[in-house]
């Protein structure tokens, strides 16, 4: 029962495009704080990190903001306020949008059309799914196709 549970938490955590990663807090040998995915030794404190796909155009906009902010009295860069330039972020937008429906469609192929899937475990074996869990994964590769190709 609990494979199922685990299998559609992963789904969910991949349709969200959110990712999670193993970092780790010690302190060195100086006594400075050090973050790293591999700690030399333990005790090391692992702690949860989450991180997502940065909007670009945001990002720029938010640092041209901080900048203007520091600097009233500098003149604002007309980079990204022509039509040009947003017709440009728009067509990036949807090539990016379009490109996730593609991939996630030849997901859901595959997944549908594969007799079997399976999952790699830690020592490089194949552990082969269950049909509940075939059934499962089919789900969530098709609703991650539902949503990636809106």
């Amino acid at each position: 029962m609990i494979r199922p549970v685990l299998l559609l938490t992963l789904a969910a955590v991949l349709a969200a495009g959110t990712a999670a990663a193993d970092v780790y807090k010690y302190k060195d040998e100086k006594g400075n704080i050090q973050y790293t995915d591999k700690p030399p030794s333990l005790p090391a404190e692992r702690l949860n990190v989450q991180s997502q796909r940065t909007d670009v155009i945001a990002a720029q906009e938010r640092s041209q903001a901080a900048i203007q902010a520091a600097n009233p009295s500098a003149p604002r860069p007309a980079a990204g306020n022509s039509p040009a330039d947003q017709k440009a972020a728009t067509e990036t937008t949807a090539k990016d949008k379009a490109d996730r429906c593609i991939k996630a469609r030849e997901r859901y192929d595959k997944y549908m059309n594969s007799p079997k899937l399976y999952e790699a475990g830690k020592d490089g074996e194949r552990r082969y799914l269950t049909d509940t869990e075939l059934d499962a994964a089919r789900a969530s590769a098709k609703a991650s196709m539902d949503v990636m190709c809106q």
